[in-house]
C-alpha cells in the first residue's frame, strides 16, 4: 500500500510569462510566489560564515571580504529584492526574467562574467515534489533561486562545514556550482530506484493475478516517466554545454567533475528509458493477460454449451405431446417401463461422448 501510494498524480507544470509587449528582462511575481528568504554563506579556505535570514545590508558588507560567496535565495515573491541581487552581482536581466517565470527548459546560457544554468530538481523525495531551481555562478558567487523551501543541498551544506582540508572552499565558486548542480542531479536516483521497485512489484503481482488497478499505477507511473525523459534530456545538454565552454570563470579541472555529473545524468536517461520500456511492455502484458483470461472463460462457457445444445435438444423431442395410442410413430418409448432413466443414460452417454471429443481434438 505504501509503495501504492508514492505514484501520485502530477499536476502539468505551466510558464508563466511576462505580458505581452512588456519590455525584455520585466519581472512579473507569480501572486501563488512564497515569500522571499535570504541565507549567505560566506567561503574562504581558512573558514566559513553562515547568515540565516540574510539582509541586502550584509551582501553589501560582508560580499567583498571573502573569496567566494553564495547566495540563497528562497521564494521568488520579492521582486525588488531580487532585482537588488541582481544589481550586487551584476545579473543579466533576461535571465532574471527566467528566474520568475518557472517552468523553464533545463539550459545553459553564458554572460561576460557569470553563467546561469536553469534545472529543475526534487526538494521532497518522499512526496516527489519538484521545482525549478537557477544557478548563477561567476569568479567569485553562487546565487541561487528556488521556489520554495526544501533541497538536496543539505550534503553540500556539511561538506562546507567539515574539517580541512575541504575541497569545496579550496577551488572556487565554478567548483561550488558544480556541487549544486552534481547534488541536484544525484537526487534523481532515489525516486527512479524507488519507481523501479515498484515497477517489479506490480509485475509480480500482475504474474500471480491482473488487477485494474495495476494498469492505473503504471499509466501514472509511465506518465510521470515521461516526465522525466524531457527534463534529463536537456539537462543532458546544458551539462554538455557547461563542459564545452571557453568562459574564463569556469576552470579546466572544474569541467573534469562536471564530466562525471554529465554520466550521472545519462545514466538517469538510460534508467529511465529502460523503467518506459518495461511499463509499456507490462501494459501490454496485462492487456494480453486480461485477453487471455477473457478468453479462456469463453472457451468454458462455449464448452458447457457446446455440451447442453444436444441434451436440450434431446429434452426438447422427449418434451414434446405425442400420443403413441394414435400411431406406433408418436414415440412408443414414452411408455416404456425404463423410459426415464434409459433418457439420462441416453443423455449422459451424449455428453460423456462430446467432452471425449473435445479432448480428442485437444480443445479442452
Amino acid at each position: 500500500m505504501a509503495k501504492a501510494e508514492a505514484v501520485k498524480k502530477r499536476a502539468p507544470v505551466k510558464t508563466r510569462r511576462s505580458p505581452v509587449g512588456a519590455s525584455p528582462g520585466t519581472l512579473i511575481a507569480d501572486p501563488a510566489a512564497r515569500r522571499s528568504e535570504l541565507r549567505l554563506t560566506l567561503i574562504s579556505p581558512e573558514k566559513f560564515k553562515t547568515i540565516d535570514k540574510a539582509s541586502i545590508d550584509d551582501l553589501n558588507t560582508h560580499c567583498d571580504n571573502w573569496p567566494v560567496v553564495w547566495l540563497d535565495c528562497t521564494g521568488l515573491a520579492n521582486i525588488q529584492l531580487i532585482e537588488e541581487i541582481g544589481r550586487i552581482f551584476n545579473l543579466h536581466p533576461l535571465a532574471l526574467e527566467d528566474v520568475v517565470n518557472t517552468g523553464q527548459r533545463p539550459k545553459v546560457d553564458f554572460f561576460e562574467d557569470h553563467a546561469f544554468v536553469v534545472m529543475r530538481m526534487i526538494d521532497d523525495v518522499k512526496v516527489h515534489r519538484y521545482e525549478q531551481i537557477a544557478v548563477f555562478f561567476g569568479r567569485n558567487f553562487v546565487v541561487t533561486f528556488q521556489e520554495r523551501e526544501g533541497d538536496p543541498f543539505d550534503p553540500v551544506r556539511k561538506r562546507i562545514e567539515s574539517s580541512m582540508p575541504n575541497r569545496l572552499r579550496e577551488r572556487g565558486a565554478d567548483y561550488l556550482a558544480y556541487a549544486l548542480i552534481d547534488a541536484i542531479v544525484d537526487s534523481y536516483f532515489p525516486p527512479i530506484d524507488s519507481a523501479s521497485e515498484l515497477v517489479d512489484h506490480i509485475e509480480d503481482e500482475m504474474l500471480r493475478s491482473p488487477q485494474r488497478h495495476q494498469m492505473q499505477q503504471l499509466h501514472q507511473m509511465r506518465r510521470g516517466t515521461n516526465a522525466l525523459k524531457n527534463v534529463l534530456w536537456p539537462l543532458r545538454d546544458a551539462l554538455a554545454t557547461l563542459i564545452r565552454s571557453d568562459v574564463s570563470y569556469i576552470k579546466a579541472e572544474t569541467k573534469v567533475f562536471l564530466n562525471d555529473t554529465l554520466d550521472h545524468s545519462i545514466g538517469l536517461i538510460e534508467l529511465v528509458e529502460t523503467q518506459r520500456d518495461t511499463m509499456t511492455g507490462l501494459i501490454e502484458m496485462h492487456l494480453s493477460l486480461s485477453q487471455a483470461r477473457t478468453n479462456e472463460i469463453i472457451s468454458v462457457l462455449t464448452i458447457v454449451s457446446a455440451i447442453f445444445i444436444p441434451l436440450t435438444f434431446i429434452v426438447g423431442v422427449w418434451g414434446m405431446n405425442f400420443d403413441p395410442e394414435t400411431s406406433p410413430w408418436n414415440m412408443p418409448e414414452l411408455r416404456a417401463y425404463y423410459g426415464y432413466p434409459s433418457a439420462l443414460a441416453f443423455m449422459l452417454v451424449v455428453a460423456v461422448s462430446l467432452v471425449a471429443f473435445f479432448k480428442w481434438k485437444k480443445w479442452l
